[in-house]
């Protein structure tokens, strides 16, 4: 059965759709009975949780299946959960029992397999509000992975990692109190003084064996020395961008016995960041059933759905399911999390609470242009632009800036309503960074990732050329056979911006004005672009670059009205100031008064030989 949820998102009719019989006589272990717990609707979930439910339950269907080459193995999930039982809380100081969704964490993380006996997932995301666990199950995991998984092995390596040193030290604090307690035990405490096991400032070591678990920061730059059977990153959510990180998967690639990356977090105010960026490109994952890409990456969060159920604490369980530990606990922690609300109100920081405590991604800014929630919302990747009709703004620059050409297509939903699409292209200079490299780094974007929507400057100093834009641009409007009604520029550009606007005032018929940069000439298109995010009359294709500039806008506010603007330098918003620049004429496009329907405009866009063909036959054109 082919199941695409990307467009429904209803995971619950999937799942009632399916005959589960099979499954329920055969799988009787904790992972599995929480995915059915869940489904059932006996457990209270939000939407990802659920479809990772459903992924792991439709898995156990495909197993032995030619295109998926990994089976689910009950022993291993068993092993896991025996030694987690041993295993303290630290904040506590004693063992708790497990909640089912954190057997389902550690079943999913040792369960699955794949035909080598290796473990499936090799990269995992695990995320859930504030205190709910995360850093207690990760700790769980390498306990499991450096006292049994390697007994027999010597020289291995595993991470403890977060942005800063002081963030690792939790997290290898706890691990290190965790395996303290367990080398109490037999067989475990023979086992540690035949290893000569130590924990140390920074290492925790057994010395016969040389393996070691080392604890290295985002800010240290020495990942690219280790090879980890297991690497944990905690406060995964707070990175700009990954490119120091891929050192750790890069150094994993022939680890045995198995090689693991488990990235830990709740949610955090940039949204635009690789954690968040990874977690929907896994959600797509997960939607399309029927496909097997992502089948190495795990994903796990529980999150609110939506950001109004900031005042439904009976749905609060999505993102702190340490809620139903009991009754008493339900209570005690609702009035604590309602506690938490009201004053966040009151201090006008509910933007933390959302982020920390829910699990909702947004940004933190109250001045933010537009909401992360009506970005995403604006997604059609099947909008075709063949044919139609066009505006287009240009947002120039030479150096560190990225330079912007923005497309704004007016265009009528299948109910007749007014809507517009939006699309760009950047051209991205790295003169000032020293590096194509350095360029991406420093704004938190892999432009070489995505050639459908910027170009690398084809001069060799790194600065934007003019000509490069103006050719494909050009080609750009022939190969998509575009009627262009008007191209918008900021009239404070360089000498370079006149080379563009007077070689297409030469060689097109297009109307061509430039848009004065100050609020009188910018608030309208300003408002009117906000406004169509926010009533869903904007469509735009799913442009991780046109992404980061919409959620990097801020507002600036005067007497006249409203622009927009960006908190500092290496947050790109060049998309942004194109499409306002397109939007200027284009916002009108349905009006009577729109340039489309005010005849008196029509031989200010025709060609040379269009106003000929007017004259001979005046009826083609203006009656």
């Amino acid at each position: 059965m082919k199941i695409d949820l990307t467009q429904t998102h209803d995971v619950d009719g999937a799942y009632e759709a399916v005959d589960w019989s099979e499954i329920r006589k055969k799988y009787k272990d904790p992972g599995t009975n929480y995915c059915f717990d869940v489904l059932d609707k006996k457990i209270q979930a939000g939407y990802l949780i659920k479809l990772a439910c459903f992924r792991h339950l439709r898995d156990l269907q495909r197993q032995g299946n030619k295109d998926f080459p990994y089976h689910y193995d009950v022993e291993e999930e068993n092993k896991a959960l025996k030694l987690a039982k041993i295993i303290p809380d630290v904040d506590q100081k004693k063992v708790l029992p497990l909640m089912d969704f954190e057997k389902f964490i550690l079943a999913e993380l040792n369960a699955w397999k794949d035909n080598n006996g290796e473990r499936r997932f090799i990269e995992a995301h695990i995320s859930l509000g504030r205190g709910q666990g995360k850093t207690q199950i990760a700790g769980m995991q390498m306990v499991k992975a450096f006292i049994v998984d390697t007994i027999g092995f010597t020289n291995k390596d595993f991470m403890i990692s977060a942005n800063t040193t002081e963030q690792t030290k939790k997290l290898f604090g706890y691990i290190g109190k965790m395996i303290s307690s367990v080398i109490e035990i037999e067989p475990f405490k023979t086992f540690s003084k035949k290893t000569d096991l130590q924990i140390q400032a920074n290492q925790i070591i057994q010395k016969t064996t040389n393996n070691r678990i080392l604890r290295l920061s985002y800010e240290a730059n020495r990942y690219d020395s280790t090879h980890n059977v297991l690497a944990i990153y905690d406060e995964a959510g707070a990175l700009t961008d990954f490119d120091r990180i891929s050192d750790i998967i890069d150094g994993q690639g022939q680890v045995v016995p198995y090689h693991q990356f488990i990235k830990i977090s709740s949610a955090y105010p940039d949204p635009t960041g690789p954690f968040h960026q990874e977690e929907k490109a896994m959600q797509n994952v997960m939607e399309q059933d029927f496909k097997r890409k992502g089948d190495n990456m795990l994903c796990c969060i529980w999150a609110q759905d939506d950001i109004e159920e900031t005042y439904k604490p009976e749905t609060w369980a999505k993102s702190n399911p340490l809620i139903n530990l009991s009754p008493e606990e339900k209570d005690r922690r609702t009035k604590n999390l309602i506690n938490q609300r009201d004053q966040a109100l009151l201090t006008n920081t509910l933007h933390k609470f959302q982020n920390k405590e829910l699990n909702i991604w947004l940004k933190q800014s109250t001045s933010s242009y537009l909401s992360l929630k009506d970005v995403e919302a604006a997604i059609d990747n099947d909008f075709k632009i063949k044919g139609r009709e066009v505006y287009i703004g240009l947002d120039y620059s030479m150096y560190s800036d990225n330079t912007a050409l923005a497309f704004v297509f007016p265009y009528r939903d299948k109910n007749g309503k007014p809507h517009w699409h939006i699309t760009q292209h950047s051209f991205i200079p790295f003169k000032q960074a020293g590096s194509i490299e350095a360029k991406e780094k420093l704004d938190g974007i892999a432009y070489r990732e995505f050639p459908e929507y910027c170009t690398i400057t084809s001069i060799p100093e790194g600065i934007i050329n003019p000509e490069q834009i103006y050719k494909w641009l050009l080609q750009y409007v022939e190969d998509n056979e575009l009627q262009v009604i008007f191209f918008g520029y900021d009239r404070m550009g360089s000498f370079q911006v006149k080379n563009i606007t007077e070689s297409l005032n030469v060689n097109t018929g297009w109307l061509i004005q430039d848009v004065a940069q100050k609020t009188s000439e910018l608030g309208n298109p300003t408002k009117f672009l906000q406004e169509c995010f926010a009533t869903g009359k904007i469509t735009r294709f799913n442009d991780p670059i046109m992404e980061k500039a919409l959620l990097n806008a801020t507002i600036k506010e005067d007497k006249i009205g409203i622009q927009v603007e960006k908190d500092k330098a290496t947050l790109k918003i060049d998309v942004v100031d194109a499409i306002i620049d397109a939007m200027y004429r284009a916002m009108d496009h349905f009006e009577e008064y729109g340039l489309t329907n005010d005849k008196s405009t029509v031989v200010d866009r025709m060609t040379a030989e269009q106003v000929r063909d007017w004259f001979r036959n005046p009826k083609s054109g203006l009656t």
